[in-house]
């Protein structure tokens, strides 16, 4: 099994080096895309759905696309409302896999519509935060067990994704490597010499390569 996850990480690799040369991306992106630092797992499971050509990409919060300052403020992180627009522009489902407190509510909705009120009550800056983006694809602990680093949430994302390319982007390196190890494409974001967040053009390509 391991022989067969190489062969079609290499295929994924090579097919995305042509891919990113044909239609001049960095090259560092191509690089990155489909190792994690320090991941020992395969980044990309073979897709089990019927469904083709599709990909969704889900986002930790707190440092990844929102900021908190020292006043406790919160903003856009760096990039990060033109990374969303550019995958909008593209009809790329996002979605959203945080921690907040398991007693926020007794479903995702519940919870999502406490975090939504928290991060808006000290939100600054004209653009307001994209949630009508993730839709109901805003994924949270149900219990304290289930909180990030644990898998569940990874793995609760996968079940509803009906077969499609997953993608995981977060500013730790603990993160995704467990996203990684779970069958994602997983990118860490801010890192030197590397592009702030997984190029949109690439993650497009993501959904049409073989799995």
């Amino acid at each position: 099994m391991r022989r067969t996850a190489s062969r079609g990480l290499v295929r994924l690799s090579l097919a995305l080096g042509a891919a990113v040369a044909s239609t001049a991306l960095v090259t560092t992106a191509s690089a990155a895309l489909p190792v994690t630092a320090g991941s020992t797992g395969p980044p990309v499971a073979p897709r089990t759905g019927t469904e083709r050509g599709c990909v969704v990409v889900y986002f930790d919060l707190g440092e990844t696309l929102v900021h908190t300052a020292d006043d406790a403020t919160t903003g856009y992180r760096q990039d990060a409302a033109d990374h969303l627009a550019a995958l909008r522009k593209r009809h790329i489902k996002v979605g959203l896999i945080t921690n907040v407190p398991s007693s926020w509510g007794t479903t995702d909705a519940a919870r999502a519509a406490v975090l939504k009120k928290e991060v808006d009550s000290t939100w600054t800056g004209s653009t307001p935060f994209a949630w009508d983006d993730f839709g109901d694809r805003i994924l949270t602990p149900r219990t304290e067990a289930e909180r990030k680093p644990a898998p569940a949430l990874w793995e609760r994302a996968r079940h509803a994704s009906g077969g499609c390319r997953l993608v995981y982007q977060a500013e730790t390196a603990e993160e995704t490597d467990t996203a990684a190890s779970l069958g994602y494409v997983a990118y860490r974001i801010g890192q030197p010499a590397r592009p702030a967040f997984l190029p949109a053009p690439l993650i497009e390509l993501l959904a049409h390569l073989p799995g």
